[in-house]
């Protein structure tokens, strides 16, 4: 059976250039689910996240809980699923809920208040760095990668 899920995604910008053409020709998906919760009340940039969507590439966007439900019940079945989400508590919740979810790749988090820097691009609260050591003592394989063409990061190595 192929993989249909290609790749769980974290980039606090969600849909832009890099995740909208790189990574959704790198992992060779076709169809780009979003799942966050703040983007139904936020018009100006599901506007603006619509409009980055590659031709050809199916744009989905759903509440962390919708998206849960339908990757669960089989409906994202028939893509060859690139799954974007904007934390890693997101990105959390998405692997606690649905089995199928065995890897999370971090990109850019955007740097906050009361976080360490693990990377350039990557920022963890201790509330992340402990969500993140979970997933991957559940076996989880979470990596750091910036592009694709990057080697990729375990997050293990980084973590403290």
């Amino acid at each position: 059976m192929k993989e249909l899920i290609k790749l769980l995604r974290i980039d606090k910008r969600l849909l832009h250039g890099q995740v909208a053409f790189t990574w959704t020709t790198s992992v060779g998906a076709d169809c780009i689910l979003i799942a966050c919760d703040s983007l139904q009340n936020d018009p100006l940039r599901l506007t603006t996240i619509k409009m980055s969507k590659p031709a050809g590439t199916k744009l989905v966007i759903k509440t962390i809980a919708d998206s849960v439900e339908a990757i669960n019940k089989g409906k994202t079945d028939q893509y060859r699923l690139m799954i974007v989400v904007e934390s890693i508590e997101d990105a959390y919740r998405m692997v606690k809920n649905c089995s199928v979810l065995k890897g999370v790749s971090i990109g850019y988090n955007g740097k906050r208040e009361n976080t360490q820097t693990l990377t350039s691009w990557v920022w963890v609260t201790p509330e992340e760095t402990a969500m993140l050591k979970e997933l991957i003592s559940e076996g989880i394989r979470v990596e750091m990668q910036n592009v694709p063409t990057t080697k990729a990061i375990p997050a293990e190595k980084l973590i403290k």
